[in-house]
């Protein structure tokens, strides 16, 4: 049995060590004395080096966190209700993300069924569903139907039901059901998402209210449309469902993506451009975006821009590609980027391009010799590389002399270039990311409770700065198992609370949290709760504690002018 998603992005597993390393050194050295770069960079890469050679052969994390979840079955008898069904897979997808799994995305499972000699719409049996689950390494596979009933009419409901296949268990669970109005689909999709983690997960701890509260902001009809748009046959239906989709709903980066994509697909490059920046840079899609940004500026010669772009993305998740593509961006404007290459290189030594990439980098520092090791071992690994071969012959031509190799190299117009990639791998990218949190939670197990639940918090506050919060309230949860007195940690799980609209228990937890220590965090989380109940001096009086803490905040003295104008001071 082939393994595809595994076997596709096994590969990666040393430069995911390698950026832990380079990633969480910080931690490290915050630890010990001042040291020069070379040794740190030495001691990160013997660290790298270690971390691989102890890792397992299969990257999966004990206990199973990969899961497959498959479109669910329409059983309402209306076709036109089938794009309900694909749905489920990218609300689902999205929550158990943020939940700590690592899912697999629609091309991942459309490749297994192409594999298998299935067409993309297949809906499996059982005995199927075991195959693809196997077929993609995954621990967990999601299942599940939906109805709805007095379809057309004002009043029509959906009514879904989802079970969990536990692969190596061969084990069904009881399935989990949920039903609402059909106009409040993300609610029940996040109701669905929220129990299926609870039954892969017996420790999942994020509240069901906050997984309500993800999918705030995007209308249901752009959510149709999006879901239409990415599934559509011809591109001209898809250009035109994503563009009704941005329309309605103009911050909606998953359908902005989506478009900047099929824009670049069908050669609007400026299009595409001017689409993928309107992604915010905090946003979980914006590295992919920036991806196909760069690409875009790339293909119309705005080179500058097209480096830019990627280095934005270098600088969160150096893939080989994205550096790969910094370094073509900058080469073509005849910059040196042989330090670029040679790092791609470092992270993967078995691609030919990679290689002759920085054959023509060190061409630009006249360097023969480098130049005529990395042609060589560019044709080792694809030797029918008639650019290469003929680059090779030439550098070979020049007897090691710098003086001809300017005429040798340009003779009948020959001009070696740099290459592009122009293929994003989202496998490869969400499981770098999801290694990532693995080291990095085993990488802070080794600190002292109080730094564990310090650096807890400050994840879950950068979390919460994008509107993330699932994947907030976790860090803060994990924080509070390391510290329960961490008085930062409840603040950061009042404002959760507080987003989610449970707004008491969002008191409760900023009352934990002054208990502890007075913050400013807490006291404006309880002024915004008191406000919006009218309680005019409760709230005045919260906002002036969180200024005697630190009076330039911008936050409370929003607050305090917003309650002026109510004609409340501060006491």
């Amino acid at each position: 049995m082939v393994r595809i998603f595994f076997r596709r992005i096994r590969g990666l597993y040393p430069l995911v060590v390698l950026l832990a390393a380079l990633t969480l050194g910080c931690i490290a050295r915050a630890q010990t004395t001042p040291q020069t770069q070379a040794q740190t960079q030495a001691q990160n890469l013997a660290q790298a080096r270690s971390a691989e050679a102890d890792s397992p052969a299969d990257i999966r994390q004990p206990g199973g966190r990969l899961v497959l979840v498959l479109p669910f079955d329409n059983r309402s008898g209306q076709a036109n209700l089938g794009w309900i069904g694909d749905s489920f897979p990218y609300t689902l997808d999205q929550r158990l993300t943020s939940a700590g799994f690592l899912t697999i995305s629609r091309d991942d499972r459309q490749y297994a069924l192409e594999h298998l000699g299935l067409p993309a719409d297949f809906r499996p049996s059982r005995a199927t569903t075991l195959r693809i689950a196997q077929t993609l390494d995954a621990d967990f596979v999601v299942i599940g139907s939906y109805n709805v009933i007095n379809p057309g009419a004002s009043d029509s409901r959906i009514e879904v039901q989802a079970q969990v296949l536990e692969v190596n268990q061969l084990r069904m669970s009881a399935p989990v059901q949920d039903s609402s109005e059909l106009s409040r689909l993300f609610d029940v999709e996040n109701a669905i998402a929220w129990k299926v983690a609870g039954r892969m997960d017996p420790h999942f701890a994020v509240a069901e209210q906050t997984f309500l509260a993800a999918s705030g902001g995007v209308r249901l009809s752009s959510f149709e449309d999006y879901i239409r748009g990415t599934s559509a046959p011809t591109q001209e239906e898809r250009l035109k469902r994503l563009e009704a989709a941005v329309a309605e709903t103009p911050g909606y980066s998953a359908a902005l993506l989506a478009l900047g994509k099929e824009q670049y697909a069908a050669s609007q490059f400026d299009a595409a451009a001017a689409t993928l920046a309107k992604v915010p840079p905090t946003d979980r899609v914006a590295l992919e975006a920036n991806f196909y940004r760069g690409l875009a500026r790339f293909n119309i010669a705005k080179y500058a821009e097209a480096a830019a772009a990627f280095a934005f993305v270098a600088a969160s998740l150096p893939l080989p590609e994205v550096v790969n593509d910094e370094g073509v961006a900058n080469s073509r404007q005849g910059k040196d980027a042989a330090a670029l290459f040679v790092q791609v290189i470092a992270a993967d030594p078995n691609d030919a391009d990679y290689h002759f990439n920085l054959a023509v980098a060190l061409l630009g520092r006249s360097d023969i010799a480098g130049a005529t090791t990395e042609v060589g071992e560019a044709l080792k690994l694809h030797a029918d590389d008639p650019e290469a071969t003929e680059l090779l012959a030439r550098l070979q031509a020049t007897h090691w002399v710098t003086a001809n190799l300017k005429s040798i190299l340009s003779a009948g117009g020959f001009d070696p270039t740099t290459r592009i990639r122009r293929t994003w791998s989202e496998a490869s990218f969400r499981q770098a990311a999801f290694q990532l949190d693995q080291m990095r939670a085993l990488q802070m197990v080794t600190l002292p409770p109080a730094q564990q639940a310090a650096q807890y918090t400050q994840l879950g506050n950068e979390y919460l700065a994008q509107g993330l919060l699932p994947e907030a309230e976790q860090e803060f949860h994990t924080a509070l198992a390391a510290d329960p007195k961490n008085a930062a940690a409840h603040a950061g799980l009042a404002q959760v609370r507080e987003r989610s609209g449970s707004t008491g228990d969002a008191r409760a937890e900023a009352q934990s949290s002054l208990e502890l220590a007075p913050n400013v965090a807490a006291y404006l989380v309880l002024a915004r709760i008191d406000m919006q109940i009218n309680q005019l001096s409760e709230s005045a009086y919260n906002v002036a504690n969180a200024l005697r803490l630190k009076p330039d905040n911008p936050a409370a003295l929003g607050m305090k002018t917003a309650l002026a104008a109510r004609g409340q001071n501060l006491p």
